[in-house]
């Protein structure tokens, strides 16, 4: 009986020690790691920082292409395009349909470049400018409303991601810089090309990932003469904008996604449990936008490919790509059919201009040509996945800003309030719409437009009784 009454003594011991690990273990990995200790004014240019000044000046930015640019891409795409023909029966599932690619590189040669001049001339519609933010030749587009009478005017930092480029915004500019009845607020748009893409300078020393490009991101902001702003992005702008939100806090009313995820080991553990148990996490309502776990996986299998190469040897695929137009049209156009949704691999023209016009996505593709950035775009995925950065635990870090997420169901990834809830921690606006894709802004305008300004709605009556 001692033996016994002993033996259940240490049994419940273990128990308690057992939980009383597993609490501390919790809280440990549930509270907030600490904000990490960057410096601000980092020098990312070339050469030495000893022998730089900043030159703080905002210049007006004339992204012209030079005509003899424009005379060489229109031989190259002239040259005879041998290509091996598409196995029978086949869509986009291989990447792109070589068939479907002739046509629409005729297009580009004998429909797009012929009008060049007026596609510039849009691409000019919103002024541009650039200025020097520690030690890199920034890019933006700055829109500010002219109508603003009984609107508050909001400053916003808008911020696209990869294979995009500012082109994303082009249509919903216009809908947040102009005043709409149905909301008390209107814009003041700046929208960056991130360092390294498109007419931005890209970063000469190693480790510039995403948490230091938010640092140059939110300096923009400062520069332009905003202390207080608004973010919305997907992509590479989702990650950037949560990394300004949990870095500078003080400077972000508002942060809104449409692609809200986080890699917080209880997050994955959620996500896991959710695969197996999806009553428990998800309405019957929105259970369609959540795959099971074996889905999961395999979608992943066979839509990041690109991924792995690009956090690994960037330099390798960029050469592949550089000064290749044709390769390069291939490589990014395959994206904007599957990630606007999945299904269209099974159409001989992936679906491409069933939500964009081929001019649109031959402006995109011309801003990586012109500006020759293909291959330092893909750098922040080696800077944004290497041990440097994953050491400063950014998804351990909280986000404490108004946080809203929108879903749009044919996206990459979906990720529930709870799962988010790990590391965004005022949650005031979650959203699932029945249609869309991974370019929202450009597929979208209005549905997302309509969503952010129900977001920023709840940001100022949460402000308004924050403050009464």
């Amino acid at each position: 009986m001692g033996v016994f009454t002993s033996f259940n003594g240490l049994l419940l011991l273990g128990i308690a020690v057992t939980t009383a690990m597993f609490v501390y273990k919790y809280q440990e990995i549930s509270s907030s790691a600490p904000i990490p200790d960057l410096k601000h004014d980092q020098y990312w240019g070339p050469g030495k920082a000893a022998e730089y000044k900043e030159n703080a000046a905002i210049k007006k930015f004339d992204i012209s292409a030079k005509p003899e640019l424009i005379e060489a891409l229109t031989k190259k795409l002239s040259e005879p395009l041998v290509l091996p023909e598409p196995l029978e029966g086949v869509g986009f599932q291989y990447g792109f349909n070589s068939k479907y690619l002739s046509e629409v590189i005729k297009y580009w040669r004998d429909s797009y470049l012929p009008k060049w001049n007026e596609r510039e001339t849009f691409l000019k519609q919103f002024p541009h400018y650039e200025t020097q933010i520690q030690g890199l030749r920034i890019h933006y587009i700055h829109v500010k409303p002219k109508a603003t009478e009984g609107k508050k005017v909001v400053p916003l930092l808008l911020i696209h991601g990869w294979p995009g480029s500012v082109r994303e915004f082009y249509r919903i500019i216009p809908l947040l810089t102009n005043p709409n009845p149905k909301s008390d607020y209107v814009f003041e748009v700046i929208a960056p090309s991130l360092p390294g893409y498109g007419w931005s300078q890209a970063a000469s020393k190693v480790n510039f990932g995403p948490a230091q490009m938010s640092i140059v991101l939110r300096n923009l902001m400062l520069r332009v003469g905003h202390e207080k702003f608004l973010i919305q992005g997907g992509d590479w702008g989702s990650i950037l904008g949560s990394s300004i939100s949990a870095l500078t806090p003080q400077n972000v009313l508002g942060y809104h996604s449409n692609l809200c995820n986080t890699n917080h080991v209880v997050a994955l553990v959620l996500k896991f449990a959710r695969s197996w148990f999806p009553s428990f996490f998800i309405t019957e309502e929105n259970r369609a936008f959540f795959k099971t776990l074996g889905k999961d996986l395999l979608f992943i299998m066979e839509e990041s490919g690109y991924m792995h190469i690009q956090a690994t040897k960037p330099d390798t695929i960029g050469t592949a790509l550089q000064q290749n137009p044709v390769g390069l049209a291939a490589y990014i156009l395959e994206k904007f059919s599957t990630w606007t949704n999945v299904e269209y691999r099974q159409l001989a023209d992936g679906g491409l201009t069933k939500r964009f016009t081929m001019d649109e996505l031959l402006d995109n593709i011309m801003i990586y040509y012109t500006t020759n950035s293909i291959t330092t775009s893909q750098r922040l995925y080696s800077e944004g996945f290497n041990k440097a950065q994953l050491s400063l635990k950014m998804d351990y870090v909280h986000v404490k800003p108004p946080t809203g997420c929108a879903r749009f169901y044919h996206d990459l990834l979906h990720a529930t309030d709870t799962e988010l809830g790990t590391r965004f921690k005022n949650i005031i606006h979650s959203t699932y719409h029945s249609n869309g894709g991974h370019f929202a802004a450009m597929e979208l305008p209005q549905i997302l437009y309509d969503d952010f300004i129900q977001f920023v709605d709840k940001v100022f009556a949460k402000s308004a009784t924050h403050n009464t």
